[in-house]
Formats: C-alpha cells, sequence, structure tokens
C-alpha cells in the first residue's frame, strides 16, 4: 500500500455519528457509511453528516462522492485539494468501479445484462429522478447472485453516477427494489410477507415490527487508483445487520430458490 497507510478497519463513533473506517492516509479516507446517515448536509437543515463527523476528527475534509441517506456503504473523501481533483476525474471518466448489492423485487429472468438508460429529472415529481430522452447517458451492468421465489439478491456495477441510478434502472426494467417508498411498492420489509400462514405476532406485540425499513441498497466495493501512486485498490464494506436479515429470512421462509450463482 502507499506509503503513511493504514488499512486497518476501525469502528468511529464521533459525537454519536457512527462509521466504520476503512483506509486512511494523508491523501484520502474510505470508510462505510451506515444507513440513515446523510453524507452531507441536506437542504432541508439536517447538518448531522458523516462529512461534517469526519471534519471534526480530520480538519478539512472534501466529499468526492455520495449515497443516498438509507444507502449503506463504501465512500471515499479526499483530504487534500490535489487529492480531490485527482479522485474527481477518475470519477468524471468513469475509471472507477462501483459495485453495490441490492434485493429487487420480483425474479430476474436474466442470469446477467446491462441497463442503459438516459436518467433525468422526472418531469412531475420533485426530487424524484426518472428515464427521460434528454437525460444524461447511464449504464449499470448486473448480475444475478440469488434467487427466491418472489425476490433476486443481484449484484450491480455502475460506470455512470447518476441520482438514484440503480433505483430508478432496476423499476425501469420491471424489477424495483424490494424496499423503496420512491420507486417501489414497499417502504419496509415485513416477516408476515414471506411467512404467510405461519406468522404470529409475538405475545406481548400489537403491530408487526419491519425487518428492514429502509432502501434495499448496499455500496459493497469500490476499486479506484490512488490519487497519488496510482495504485488500483479495492475497498469492500461488509453486509449490515438488516439487510443479512432478511437475506437469512428469505433463505428460511421465501420458497424455493430458483437459482443461484
Amino acid at each position: 500500500m502507499p506509503g503513511g497507510s493504514n488499512n486497518s478497519v476501525n469502528s468511529c463513533n464521533t459525537t454519536s455519528v457512527a462509521y466504520e473506517l476503512l483506509y486512511e492516509d494523508e491523501h484520502f479516507l474510505v470508510v462505510a457509511k451506515p444507513a440513515g446517515l446523510l453524507t452531507i448536509p441536506d437542504r432541508f437543515g439536517n447538518k448531522d453528516s458523516l462529512h461534517a463527523a469526519l471534519e471534526r476528527q480530520y480538519g478539512k475534509i472534501f466529499v468526492v462522492h455520495r449515497l443516498d441517506r438509507e444507502t449503506s456503504g463504501v465512500l471515499c473523501f479526499a483530504r487534500t485539494e490535489a487529492a480531490h481533483r485527482n479522485l474527481s476525474m477518475q470519477f468524471e471518466h468513469h475509471t472507477v468501479d462501483k459495485y453495490y448489492l441490492l434485493l429487487a423485487d420480483g425474479v430476474l429472468h436474466l442470469d446477467e445484462g446491462e441497463i442503459n438508460k438516459p436518467i433525468g429529472d422526472h418531469p412531475a415529481v420533485s426530487g424524484k429522478m426518472a428515464i427521460v430522452h434528454s437525460g444524461k447517458p447511464s449504464l449499470t451492468f448486473y448480475r444475478v447472485l440469488e434467487r427466491f421465489k418472489r425476490f433476486t439478491l443481484a449484484e450491480a456495477l455502475l460506470k455512470t453516477g447518476r441520482t438514484h441510478q440503480v433505483r430508478v434502472h432496476f423499476q425501469s426494467i420491471g424489477y424495483p427494489l424490494a424496499i423503496d417508498p420512491l420507486y417501489g411498492r414497499r417502504s419496509a420489509f415485513l416477516l408476515s410477507e414471506i411467512k404467510l400462514k405461519g406468522f404470529k405476532l409475538g405475545k406481548y406485540s400489537e403491530e408487526e415490527r419491519p425487518i428492514m425499513d429502509r432502501t434495499s441498497l448496499h455500496s459493497s466495493r469500490l476499486r479506484i487508483d490512488h490519487p497519488v501512486s496510482g495504485e488500483r485498490m479495492e475497498f469492500k464494506a461488509e453486509l449490515p445487520k438488516d439487510f443479512q436479515a432478511v437475506l437469512n429470512q428469505l433463505r428460511k421462509w421465501g420458497g424455493e430458490k430458483t437459482g443461484k450463482m
């Protein structure tokens, strides 16, 4: 690894903002963002963010790319202006490989494929994106990892970085994310939906609690060139407990699998 590096994985909690440090050196940082945490402050006045937490610990930090609030996984930040320029150009020139794990609603019939459709602002709904002819070119490759009776676990490789790209692209081919209130059919995943007749509420429960209640999308891997040495590097973030819990229940109750790669 480049000089001055620290590739150990550490859990950090800075003024109640928890994240996992995957890599650090004097040029850039790589962290695993938890779901529910903003990458940067939003336009509604919510200032508690991963970027703010990192600046409290490291000083000036430059944002290179972002993840939606409800998406977990790998993010990198630059520590110098030179590193920021270099890393930003890698994203702009699409030389970065961004891999996501997603749980889709429905059983994808192809083992692998690509979605090459332009994405732009939704013509009628503020804050929502859509496939539009005047949108920016957007390219997603995917491969199926595991199929269940009504859902599919897949890996997506993004060669562009459009807002909500995975969510919009998979909705456009008829397989929205299993949990996605904006583009999909549900805002949470309930065990009763897959356990059906065998499901019973707990003795002291009046209302079923969801196994997972955020977007079923996780930034699992990032391949990028070191901004100074040029060394190709890969960083990984393990699936969070809520996402893993959904998969465990699908494997147990989700019906017979139709295939696994």
